[in-house]
């Protein structure tokens, strides 16, 4: 059975197992003598649910979704989209945004993932209250908040950025839920889950706002940041907005825009900077919804360029600090000029994690791209930043992972693996190469 992920990383599995209830998962486990490879909606862009040989493990029947006052207990298995149009039926909201909302929930547990209003809400740890995961031997333990791990582990060092998904973000006394949620489908099955949902705004207005400069726009950025009614703060560079403009004909020509979503109808802090007069405002659902359709369209034209030319996705996930923001797109820009290679930048500005995206033309470009994405990782750790923010590194990545920490720090990640499954028979090769282990 052959399996491919949004990047268009292939791989094979010699079966697919789909267990109906958590008793028949447990006996498979006790079983179990193969890789297991937790599959979702395959939405992921590093590989980390592809399968390289055993089982594909879906756990698309674990569909739960309860919604009550300010939580939800939702199953792996549950498409993000369903619970967000559960949580809007009882006036509430899940803050956690990312891009494809056909995503499992089981995926975006996994990477630990945020999304466009992240720059407000942060990413999906910070929204998990109790966690429900199985095991390679067979137990089903249920984790609440603040329950702390019970082996010692180190102190490792963490980037001074906003968003980091990259590795164990290993703390001695550290909650189990923290370790479990972006542990990237290596430590345990995650089954369910209590999320925290929060009240819906009784006003909420949004905008894209389009900039006759980048520069223009990169200082927008800078004036917005302490906006405090500000959820969303996302930038498009000019050859997305190019991009866009082949679907969504209608869009200003300008070099730069962002997109914003904020709380309340207080637009004063707008006077800061001047933008275009075609710029964008909206305050119903169905303003809300162009815009998303406008963000999530770009990262989905990215993909099917890249890959009707015939190569896999070369995109970014790095952060830096704040303050080195606009520094490190000038530093995307300088190590992409003279090579030819069409690229766009967009994202989530507000965090200072924007994705560069490359779309190679030929095999020369496309292997070009790839050494620029370890170059790009390279750059973001000098500034102190990470060479994970949202995606995860799966196995397309995972080699980063030692320009982010040292080798002692890789050890002790390695270690924590041992622990939980000593066979290292879960997720193979995700962050870690299959040959680590030795029996």
């Amino acid at each position: 059975m052959f399996l491919e992920d949004a990047s268009g990383f292939k791989g094979e599995a010699a079966q697919l197992f789909t267990p109906s209830t958590e008793g028949e998962l447990v006996a498979f486990l006790q079983s179990n003598s193969a890789p297991i490879t937790i599959v979702g909606a395959l939405s992921g862009v590093t590989g980390g649910a592809i399968p390289l040989s055993g089982t594909a493990l879906s756990l698309a029947k674990f569909n739960r979704c309860d919604i009550s006052s300010r939580s939800a207990r939702v199953g792996a298995g549950l498409l993000l989209s369903d619970l967000q149009a559960a949580a809007k039926a009882t006036k509430q909201f899940y803050a956690p945004d990312p891009t494809y909302n056909g995503a499992s929930l089981g995926g975006t547990f996994s990477t630990n993932a945020s999304g466009s209003r992240s720059f407000r809400f942060g990413s999906t740890r910070r929204h998990v209250l109790s966690l429900r995961a199985a095991f390679m031997d067979g137990t089903v333990r249920e984790f609440h908040r603040g329950e702390p791990i019970d082996f010692p582990v180190p102190a490792l060092p963490l980037p001074a950025t906003t968003k980091h998904q990259a590795g164990y973000p290993l703390s001695p006394g550290m909650d189990w839920i923290d370790l479990l949620i972006g542990s990237e489908g290596t430590l345990a099955i995650l089954l369910e889950a209590t999320v925290q949902l929060l009240p819906l705004p009784p006003v909420l207005l949004s905008g894209v706002l389009f900039f006759d400069s980048e520069p223009a726009a990169l200082a927008a950025v800078e004036a917005f940041r302490a906006v405090p009614q500000l959820r969303m703060l996302e930038y498009f560079d000019a050859e997305s907005l190019n991009l866009l403009r082949e679907i969504l004909p209608e869009s200003p020509r300008c070099p730069a825009a962002l997109l914003i979503e904020q709380e309340g109808d207080d637009l004063d802090y707008l006077d800061q900077v001047s933008f275009h007069p075609d710029s964008w405002f909206g305050s119903t659902d169905a303003d809300r919804e162009r815009f998303r359709k406008f963000r999530h369209a770009l990262p989905e034209r990215v993909n099917d360029t890249v890959r009707r030319n015939g190569f896999m996705k070369m995109g970014t996930d790095y952060a830096v600090p704040l303050a080195r923001n606009s520094e490190m797109i000038a530093r995307y820009r300088e190590l992409l000029a003279p090579t030819g290679i069409r690229y766009v930048i967009y994202g989530h500005i507000g965090d200072a994690h924007v994705h560069v995206n490359m779309l190679p033309a030929t095999p020369a470009q496309a292997e070009n791209s790839q050494h620029l994405l370890h170059e790009f990782a390279h750059e973001s750790v000098l500034r102190g930043g990470t060479v994970g923010a949202e995606h995860g590194l799966g196995k397309r990545k995972r080699d980063l992972l030692h320009l982010q920490f040292s080798a002692s720090d890789l050890e002790a990640m390695k270690a924590v693996k041992s622990r939980l499954d000593p066979r290292w028979l879960l997720g193979q090769g995700n962050l870690f190469p299959c040959e680590t282990f030795s029996s």
